[in-house]
Formats: C-alpha cells, sequence, structure tokens
C-alpha cells in the first residue's frame, strides 16, 4: 500500500509540473488560515476497501500543504449507510464515499449513474459516459438540487455472488432468499424467481451466518474474503469467462460534498480535489483489482467453488433486464435523460450491446 501512496503523490507531482498553476496553489495556502477538516465517511466496512481509503484520505493534508484534510470513517462509524445524505446535508459529515446506488432514494436518476444489469460493462465505458457525453454535468445538477456536490466517480470492480448452494444457470435463482441492494437490481432477480431483500453491506454476514439469505450480492473477492464471506458459503457466482457479473458489471462508488462545504473551498481547491478524486479512483481500482488476486487464491484454499452463468443465460437475462431498464427509466424524466445517453452507446458500434430488436416497441418518455 506504501507504493501506491507513493504513486499517487508522484502522479500530483507530475500533474503540478505541467504548469498547472490552480493546482499547486493550494500548497501556497498554508499560513492563510488554519486547516478545513471534512468527516468523510465510506461505505466500505472493512478489508481492502476500507484500508485504501483510509490511506488515500491520510494523503490530502501534505498534498494541500495543510489547507485541507480529510478524516475518515468506516460504514457505521457515524451515521448507518442509508443515512449518509441526510448525514451530509445535516453537516454531521462534509462528504462521502457511498456506493452511487444507494442515492437512488433521493435521486431516481441515479440508478443510472452506476451500472445496470446487462448494461456499460466496463471503467472506461463509464468514463466516457461521465466525461465525454455529458454525464457528469447532469450529476451535479441532480445532486446540487439536494443541497450535495457530486465530485466524481470512483471504480473498484464488479459484485459477485455468494451462495450457500451451487447456481449454475439463472433458473437456479428461483426460490432463493437472496440479498441485494434493491432497486432495478432487486426486480431484475424477483423477474427470474428469487425472493430479495435489501441490507447494507455490513449485515450481510450475519443474516448469512443466520441462514436468514441462502445468496448475497456484494462486491469483490478481497472484500468479501476479509468480511468471512468463505465461512458462511461454499459457492461463488460469476458470469461467463471474462464476464464477472451480469447485474452489476461495474459497481462505481463516488465522492459527494455537502454544498456548504464545497462552496467554503476555493475555485483552486475545489478543482485539486475533483482532479484527486480522478487519481482516487484509478489507484482504487488498481488496488482492489490485485488484492482479488490474492484473495481468489485463498477462497479455493478454504473450499470454494465457483460457477459461471453461461451466454444464453446473458441473453436470456438480457431479455429480461430490456423491458425493465425501460420502465425505471420512464419513471423520472432526469433518468430518461441519463438512460438515454448510455443507450445509444450500447446501441452504437463502439459497443454494440443492445440487439435493436431488443427495443422494438419500448419508448423514452423524455
Amino acid at each position: 500500500m506504501k507504493k501506491l501512496i507513493t504513486n499517487r503523490r508522484a502522479a500530483l507531482r507530475t500533474l503540478a509540473g505541467a504548469g498547472a498553476a490552480t493546482v499547486a496553489a493550494p500548497y501556497l495556502a498554508t499560513a492563510q488560515g488554519q486547516t478545513k477538516t471534512w468527516k468523510i465517511q465510506t461505505s466500505w466496512p472493512g478489508g481492502a476497501g476500507l484500508q485504501i481509503f483510509k490511506e488515500w484520505c491520510a494523503t490530502i493534508e501534505e498534498k494541500t500543504g495543510g489547507e485541507l484534510a480529510f478524516q475518515p470513517f468506516g460504514a457505521n462509524d457515524v451515521v448507518g449507510d442509508f443515512q449518509l445524505y441526510d448525514a451530509v446535508k445535516n453537516g454531521v459529515l462534509e462528504a462521502v464515499n457511498p456506493f452511487t446506488i444507494y442515492a437512488q432514494g433521493i435521486i431516481p436518476a441515479a440508478t443510472f449513474l452506476t451500472s445496470i444489469p446487462l448494461g456499460l460493462r466496463n471503467p472506461h465505458e463509464f468514463d466516457v459516459f461521465y466525461y465525454g457525453l455529458g454525464g457528469i454535468d447532469i450529476a451535479r445538477e441532480l445532486y446540487a438540487a439536494q443541497g450535495l456536490h457530486f465530485v466524481g466517480p470512483v471504480h473498484h470492480g464488479p459484485n459477485i455472488i455468494h451462495s450457500k448452494v451451487p447456481i449454475r444457470s439463472i433458473d437456479d435463482f428461483a426460490g432463493r432468499k437472496m440479498r441485494l441492494p434493491g432497486g432495478m437490481v432487486a426486480e431484475i432477480f424477483n423477474a427470474i424467481g428469487a425472493e430479495t431483500t435489501v441490507l447494507p453491506g455490513s449485515e450481510i454476514f450475519p443474516a448469512l451466518e443466520k441462514g436468514t439469505i441462502d445468496v448475497a450480492d456484494y462486491v469483490g473477492p478481497a472484500v468479501n474474503y476479509a468480511l468471512g464471506f468463505s465461512q458462511v458459503t461454499d459457492y461463488i457466482v460469476m458470469g461467463p469467462p471474462g464476464f464477472m457479473s451480469l447485474y452489476q458489471p461495474v459497481d462505481i462508488m463516488d465522492i459527494t460534498v455537502g454544498r456548504a462545504a464545497w462552496d467554503a473551498l476555493s475555485p483552486q481547491m475545489q478543482q485539486f480535489v475533483e482532479m484527486e478524486t480522478h487519481v482516487y479512483s484509478d489507484m482504487h481500482h488498481a488496488a482492489i483489482q490485485s488484492a482479488d488476486q490474492e484473495a481468489w487464491q485463498k477462497f479455493e484454499a478454504d473450499g470454494t467453488e465457483v460457477t459461471r452463468l453461461s451466454q444464453d443465460d446473458v441473453e436470456l437475462m438480457t431479455e429480461v433486464a430490456v423491458p425493465i431498464w425501460f420502465d425505471y427509466a420512464n419513471r423520472d424524466p432526469n433518468a430518461a435523460r441519463v438512460f438515454k445517453i448510455q443507450l445509444d452507446y450500447m446501441l452504437s458500434g463502439s459497443l454494440g450491446y443492445v440487439d435493436p430488436a431488443l427495443i422494438e416497441g419500448l419508448e423514452l418518455k423524455l
């Protein structure tokens, strides 16, 4: 992890050396006032994710010459995962690092600000959506209406499914009690027969241990191993080779800041935080994937079996998913705006994930 911190510092020095005066400016502000300390809580309850988050937070004060510092908290340390946005609005926290899907309770369009089942499938595709196709502008507009500032997405990797029983096709989900993050993902699994329930990440292990649920989705191997999932499940369920997760292939987190805390920063410091979020996203994603490689070996040693769905399952689940995409998009005009950008991208020659025949007769209410 020390190497990661060194790399992040080197990245910032490179940016500053390229003549970006606005990046260098925070280093000059130390003597002008006291350090602003932001209390920032992540949704990571433990494992590599929480460790990487805390290490990143520890670099901010040095990088800003003492103008800004991040005081990190893990999941539930200050408030519960589903109270994060209220805590920011009320000033209990200045900033949060949540799973973006959690915002769908106050911003319906947030369903499409992270990956949807069988939708965009790689982190770089979401970078194109956010920074090339206008997604970041819409996200900031929607969050601003809630008294929040959406700084930017943070990548970590696809979600995987842990199960007490073998699941070798989508038919095997029928009748299974399954934890999911809610919303569209839960509705799609309901459509293929699962009995779904919504739980924050910190409550998954005890629910599996007690038998309250048979199956649970959560993030990737490294974090899930650290949370003890191999102790309470025997199987990991993924898509075909190269497609780890059909239902959340790119699970996005973000950095969100309360409007008052954001507005209290100078324009130069705001730009620094935006650029630092890019750096954190890159390093966080790489570190998580590195830790995952070690975790796979640990799962294997514990006797966990990996089962994979087939390409036929991909096609069947896509047929289930597409009308549900449109249903969710048409529930909110802003959701339709966001989804239209992604749909056009998926239909384009760049990706081709969606067969035009699948959307015949479906209409977006823009």
